[in-house]
């Protein structure tokens, strides 16, 4: 079979392995299509905080189930359409004994901290999996774990119905968060970016209001949206430190801000204003089971994903996708990478 190693940041090495036959516990997945997404990018770029390497890249994928190991019970039929959980948790520390795996103290990601799905067959426990439509689509297929980062985001800021959001961001992510915020009732949704591209393709998915912040400030573009109701949610899906400053400035007294996106370096966050108006801070980390399960539900049904995804490559054209996203960054959204021609 045909894998992808990245050795060192910017440099792909493509190769044929022998097949594996799953383990005990296991399902062996031909891969058909991956996701690219701003993590993997980081990885490329050698500014990953958390990847070691060589690393197989991969946690955004659709399948089909193409073998099944021994000890697996309730085991879906050979090509069934699949995606698959990326974590791996010890299971024994707090956070696990809690039921919150996604922030398990020993958390390892396929993709980052273990190898993930970038070749045509790929082995994963079966537990991992969540079985998908029969009519779904690639791409939809694999869009199950950026909509369920944002289904995750969304359950941690509690009930959305009535309220003024904003989203700074409109990446893949944002957008999805705006979508999910709308569906779930929000009187008005705001979303910010510095590239019109990504407003414009904002728009296309129904966001109330899609603002570029290099032109209007955010209180100006608040103001005019809301009027004086103000907003008590931010989502921060950038991971721009400006941004972040911005949304505790302007957001009303006891409001939430709540962190999605990943920042290459601390932001310097101005804590006595934080302080003093009873801001909530909060973070998001990945997702539930449960987070998928609504994904697949929503991707089913309301959530828009055309206007999302950019383009597609060959899987042998993996580097050329991220040579695409970084001289196209302003204009992109998602890219796939088709592991079957």
């Amino acid at each position: 079979m045909k894998q992808a190693t990245m050795e060192k940041p910017g440099n792909i090495r493509f190769e044929d392995v022998a097949e594996t036959p799953p383990g005990e516990g296991e399902v062996r997945i031909r891969v058909q299509q991956i996701g690219i997404c701003g993590s993997d990018i980081h990885v490329w770029h050698g500014t990953h905080p958390f990847t070691p390497y060589p690393v197989i890249q991969g946690h955004e994928f659709m399948g089909v189930v193409d073998a099944i190991g021994p000890c697996v019970e309730n085991a879906p039929a050979i090509g069934t359409k699949v995606t698959a959980l990326p974590q791996i948790v010890c299971g024994h520390c707090n956070p696990c004994k809690k039921g919150r795996f996604n922030i398990c103290e020993n958390l390892k990601v396929r993709g980052f901290q273990a190898n993930g799905c970038g070749r045509e067959y790929y082995n994963i426990p079966a537990e991992r999996l969540v079985v998908l439509p029969d009519d779904f689509s690639a791409d939809q297929g694999a869009f199950v774990e950026p909509v369920s980062v944002a289904v995750h985001s969304c359950n941690r800021a509690g009930d959305l119905k009535g309220r003024n959001v904003v989203v700074l961001g409109a990446g893949t992510i944002g957008n999805l968060i705006a979508q999910l915020a709308k569906a779930r009732g929000a009187a008005k949704v705001l979303i910010t970016d510095i590239a019109d591209y990504r407003l414009d393709v904002a728009r296309q998915c129904g966001v109330d209001y899609a603002i570029n912040t290099s032109r209007e400030s955010l209180k100006d573009a608040t103001t005019a949206a809301f009027g004086d109701g103000g907003f008590d949610l931010a989502f921060e899906a950038a991971g721009v430190e400006a941004s972040l400053a911005s949304a505790i400035k302007c957001i009303e007294k006891g409001g939430m801000v709540l962190i999605v996106g990943v920042y290459g370096k601390p932001p310097v966050v101005d804590m006595g204003v934080v302080g003093e108006h009873e801001i909530v801070l909060a973070g998001s980390m990945m997702y539930w089971r449960e987070d998928w399960e609504e994904a697949v539900k929503l991707l089913a049904s309301s959530i828009s994903i055309a206007p999302l995804v950019s383009k597609h490559f060959a899987f042998a054209e993996w580097p050329d996708a991220y040579r695409f996203i970084d001289k196209n960054g302003a204009s992109t959204m998602k890219v796939m990478v088709d592991v079957q021609g």
